[in-house]
């Protein structure tokens, strides 16, 4: 009993630093990306779960910021390369937590970032999936504006399929998913009221604005984005892209 004592001790103190350690690491990369410096906050997660595997806040985050990280790489093999390491975070999470939405959410994100470079059968393969994923999460949380975007991107997408993958759809289907851009622009809508200051959401529903000849709210949406608070290291070339649209708009 004298030896089995210390040995329990041991096992709970260490425990504890390790929790400790991970709250510390966490906190770190939480301030990093605040700051724009997301692939040092991807390095700092990715030292959570060294500590830590099953950290599942580690392990989305991890998803969210391959997918991210990813899109901005120069070729399509690196950006593949992240997006299927998102994929792997994201689905780990799921394993570890699957009644949480934020593992299904980063999950949706890597299979459509991913989709994006692809064309043909992958990319259809893919549609199915990354709405159904994006329902999980709505379905465990329904005000989780992050699934809401994305279904608002899967409807403006899948609308926007040209004939050879509608086709494709419907052989590997039986019949189209429905899509429509209204859908997409209620989605995107939905998304915008649960969280005010999400660039991205602004870019993406302006353009949905534009597809469906709504130019005056596009351009009410585009007057707003440069004075949305920089949250992404993306933010400053999506408020680029912004006023690009708008002067295209205008002219």
């Amino acid at each position: 009993m004298k030896t089995i004592l210390p040995f329990f001790l041991f096992l709970f103190y260490t425990h504890a630093g390790f929790t400790q350690d991970s709250r510390v690491l966490i906190r770190d990369a939480d301030n990093l990306e605040a700051s724009l410096k997301e692939a040092a906050a991807y390095d700092k997660f990715k030292q959570v779960l060294k500590i830590d595997p099953r950290n599942y806040y580690a392990l989305w985050k991890c998803s969210e910021l391959c997918s991210r990280i990813g899109n901005r790489q120069a070729t399509k093999e690196k950006k593949a390369d992240f997006f299927n390491a998102g994929r792997i975070y994201a689905e780990t999470a799921i394993k570890i937590n699957p009644n949480a939405a934020d593992g299904y959410y980063a999950l949706s994100v890597a299979m459509g970032r991913r989709s994006l470079i692809e064309s043909g059968k992958e990319r259809v393969k893919a549609i199915k999936e990354i709405k159904t994923n994006a329902e999980k999460a709505l379905r465990i949380n329904p005000n989780y504006w992050r699934a809401w975007h994305v279904m608002g991107k899967w409807y403006y997408e899948v609308s926007n399929l040209n004939p050879l993958e509608k086709a494709a759809l419907r052989i590997f289907y039986g019949g189209l998913p429905e899509a429509s851009l209204d859908e997409s622009i209620k989605a995107y809508e939905r998304a915008q009221k649960l969280e005010p200051d999400f660039a991205l959401n602004f870019l993406e529903l302006a353009k949905a604005y534009k597809r469906n000849n709504q130019n005056e709210k596009a351009i009410e949406l585009l007057k707003k984005l440069p004075s949305i608070p920089n949250k992404t290291e993306d933010d400053p070339r999506i408020k680029d892209e912004g006023r690009r649209l708008l002067d295209t708009i205008r002219s």
